[in-house]
């Protein structure tokens, strides 16, 4: 006998939410999820009338239920936000061409400007050159420094305030994970917070961020959303997919354990410094600006600069290992770094010079 909607009591029960366990009907579900969002939204203040918020957009399932969720919760509740799509192609052939065309149609479906900026524009690699440089045990750290900073690229070129991802409560509790498990204690604060920022980046937030994965692909089924839903090509071996199997066995056991790690990377925060603060003691600034690129750096140089100068000197590792017993073993090598990112303070010109930003048609 069909079981009535724990929530309703009149409609059919049609799935078991993975968060709770309820039995619920599609309508209720619906409501539940946008609602639970909605609230993390307000009760975080994650942004202000009038705010341009950027969307980052990579045409999976989290970005484009992300999307349909802002673009609905912003009609529904008024929150007087202009949105954006923005998207980072990387240059992964069979891949990120045809998620992109997924982003092209939700640009029409839900009416928002897209603006697409490359990994090739902006640092003279794709990523198809750089795995065949590096070879498949690397290039994650490659691709994530480098679309860190391409995201903060895209939302100053569009002059955007704010920029809202994807990443859910799995992909959180996950990095907890990874985090603890390398002793990086340092980094919990920033992968825990629902909105990072410092004084040189445009903050971003997590709307999802305590939103299950699987309600997230549950919620695109049943409004049959277009979404893309192939895994990169070059990322099998990704340490963060051994992460995601071990959290997947503690939530089959105790669905309560993804928010739990959530909770318990919250209370092992530890105090951060602002950009330009100093050390306890009086040492260097540990937050900077980079020397190189203007991006914000611990360092002298920002990993990206790092990266890039390894790759155009034929010394891949330069960024992977210890910078400076490389650089050591490589005395003598030609000191050519090739092309170099462009400053941060160069891209407002780019802006004004640049006209229509936000067209899919435009961008490279």
């Amino acid at each position: 006998m069909p079981r009535p909607c724990a929530l309703c009591a009149t409609a059919r029960a049609v799935l078991k939410r993975p968060k709770t366990g309820q039995q619920i009907c599609k309508d209720c579900f619906y409501a539940v999820f946008e609602t639970e969002i909605h609230n993390t939204i307000i009760d975080n203040a994650l942004f202000k009338r009038g705010q341009k918020v950027a969307i980052a957009a990579s045409g999976g399932k989290d970005s484009t239920v992300l999307a349909h969720v802002m673009t609905t919760l912003n009609d529904r509740y008024d929150y007087g936000l202009d949105l954006f799509l923005l998207s980072v192609d990387e240059g992964i052939t069979g891949y990120r061409d045809d998620s992109l065309e997924t982003v092209k149609r939700n640009e029409q479906q839900y009416g928002i400007p897209l603006k697409i900026v490359s990994y090739q524009e902006l640092y003279g690699w794709s990523m198809d050159a750089i795995v065949k440089e590096v070879g498949m045990k690397n290039n994650c750290t490659f691709c994530g420094v480098f679309r860190r900073q391409a995201l903060d690229r895209g939302a100053v070129l569009l002059n955007v305030d704010h920029i809202v991802t994807g990443h859910n409560a799995d992909d959180i509790a996950e990095t907890v994970l990874m985090n603890i498990l390398r002793g990086d204690f340092s980094r919990l604060q920033r992968c825990t917070s629902i909105s990072t920022a410092t004084d040189e980046t445009i903050p971003r937030s997590k709307p999802f961020k305590y939103t299950y994965e699987k309600e997230i692909v549950m919620y695109a089924y049943f409004k049959k959303l277009d979404y893309f839903s192939t895994e990169c090509i070059y990322s099998p071996n990704a340490y963060r997919g051994y992460a995601r199997a071990f959290l997947k066995d503690l939530e089959s056991i105790r669905p309560s354990a993804i928010i739990d790690i959530i909770h318990s990377g919250e209370h092992f925060e530890t105090p951060q410094p602002k950009l330009g603060e100093k050390k306890e003691g009086g040492g260097e600034a540990v937050i900077r600006s980079c020397e190189r690129c203007g991006y914000m750096a611990s360092n002298k140089l920002c990993k990206a600069c790092v990266l890039l100068e390894g790759l155009n000197r034929g010394l891949p590792r330069l960024g992977i290992g210890v910078e400076g017993k490389i650089r050591r073993q490589h005395e003598g090598k030609s000191e050519d770094i090739g092309r170099t990112i462009q400053h941060f303070s160069e891209l407002a010109v780019t802006r004004t010079l640049t006209p229509n930003l936000v067209t899919s048609t435009t961008a490279s």
